[in-house]
């Protein structure tokens, strides 16, 4: 996983995964495999999953030629609740993007190092093959 600054501003990871290194197929097979991971955390919440490539199409929205599937999975952490500000920052969502000969997996850094780490290694464990 690599981590940038997208617009100058937002920290984010991504992780381009190439079809060889996976034995996911879809992007239905990752987001699969991430609500696995969400499930299974006892302190972590799924809340839904948004087919964004549908969604900017019916709007007649633009789409990268190479993007032929993208979507967000929705989950919370919130393991605390210490200040109202906390809102503005969750929930979380990874961002999972099919180009043809890889996927594109991608999430902003959360305000919690647990959270990060967490991620980081359900993205990661995607990586299946030698």
């Amino acid at each position: 996983m690599r981590q940038t600054l997208l617009m100058e501003k937002y920290p984010v990871f991504d992780l381009d995964l190439d079809k060889s290194e996976t034995t996911c197929t879809s992007v239905d097979d990752i987001l699969d495999r991430l609500k696995a991971r969400i499930d299974a955390h006892p302190k972590v919440a799924y809340i839904a999953t948004f087919d964004h490539y549908s969604h900017t199409k019916s709007i007649d929205g633009t789409i990268a030629e190479d993007i032929k599937d993208a979507r967000n999975i929705v989950f919370c952490f919130g393991v605390a609740l210490p200040n109202a500000h906390v809102l503005a920052v969750r929930p979380r969502s990874i961002g999972v993007a099919d180009l043809g000969d890889r996927f594109h997996i991608s999430f902003m850094e959360p305000p919690m190092e647990v959270a990060t780490r967490e991620m980081e290694t359900w993205c990661r464990d995607l990586v299946d093959k030698a």
